[in-house]
């Protein structure tokens, strides 16, 4: 089974994820710097070969209203690009509360979230990815249905 990289991208940082070798729970792996898009796809393209990955799942900001803002369109753009570039399907699937939810599960940990905000980043991107793989599993998964 081929992994995929979850990409929770911004304007400031841009947080990856990868699928264990199975593509059963996704885990943070780690921040870029936003730079210009060709050297993150450069990034990202060695990513696809250490992993062997099959897809790319790009975050997907809609609006709480399920309309396009403007993260949502560039993130549009982006993949997009990716596509041109990643010899992989490149996917975009809603990512709407990730940061949010990461921010509060790191809190109820006791966890700090003021200052490494790569790291929430990196956790989102897992987070929506973990919820990209739970909605591909066939009927039954965990012994029930």
């Amino acid at each position: 089974m081929k992994r995929v990289i979850g990409v929770d991208y911004g304007r400031k940082r841009i947080g990856i994820s990868v699928t264990d070798p199975l593509g059963m729970t996704a885990q943070p792996l780690e921040t870029l710097h936003s730079g210009s898009w060709k050297e993150t796809a450069d990034h990202l393209g060695g990513l696809v070969t250490r992993f062997d990955a099959g897809e790319v799942v790009i975050g997907h900001p809609l609006l709480l209203s399920g309309e396009r803002g403007s993260m949502a369109k560039e993130s549009e753009r982006f993949a997009g690009y990716l596509r041109n570039v990643l010899p992989i399907p490149v996917i975009l699937w809603d990512e709407r509360l990730s940061s949010t939810e990461t921010r509060r599960t790191l809190q109820a940990m006791g966890e700090k979230t003021g200052k490494d905000k790569g790291r929430i980043d990196r956790m989102a991107a897992a987070l929506f990815l973990q919820t990209y793989l739970d909605s591909h599993r066939g009927p039954g998964y965990g012994g029930s249905e």
